[in-house]
């Protein structure tokens, strides 16, 4: 299996993972919505020898703090759960990010990345604060302060 940029060709196959993955269609129209704002700083996919899309992974812009990112979606065919491919795909997102990247989700998993909610303690979100979690590949000194503004596709 091999971690690549997603291409056009893969749009299809990603938005059927996606609804396979989450059992519902919103995080494939949330992609779309996100191609279509020029959101989209990078997506990443898993793909076996035959092309089969196994994980994916978007690293979109945010719009404050200007040059940040979000983590959005990460997502796992559900045949493949388990043998660490979201992990990789995010260990593989976090080497190439040259910004904070936030995240909404599971503390406790995405701290395993290197994203932590004290350090998004300080940062004024539309989510939840006990779910969003920043990682900054520096993460000395204070804690940032900031006010987070997502993509207009994600509705926040």
């Amino acid at each position: 299996m091999t971690i690549r940029p997603a291409t056009a060709s893969d749009y299809g196959p990603i938005a059927r993972l996606l609804e396979q993955a989450f059992g519902r269609p919103d995080e494939a129209r949330l992609v779309e919505a996100l191609r279509a704002e020029g959101a989209m700083a990078r997506e990443m996919v898993i793909a076996t020898g035959a092309e089969e899309i196994r994980a994916y992974l978007a690293l979109v812009h945010m719009i404050e703090p200007a040059g940040w990112l979000a983590l959005a979606p990460v997502a796992v065919a559900p045949a493949s759960q388990g043998l660490g491919l979201g992990g990789r795909l995010i260990h593989a997102a976090l080497e190439v990010a040259a910004a904070p990247v936030v995240v909404l989700g599971e503390p406790g998993y995405y701290g395993r990345f290197g994203f932590s909610v004290g350090r998004a303690g300080r940062l004024i979100s539309p989510y939840p604060p006990e779910y969003t979690a920043l990682y900054e590949s520096d993460p000395t000194g204070a804690p940032p302060v900031a006010r987070l503004l997502y993509a207009d596709a994600f509705g926040a």
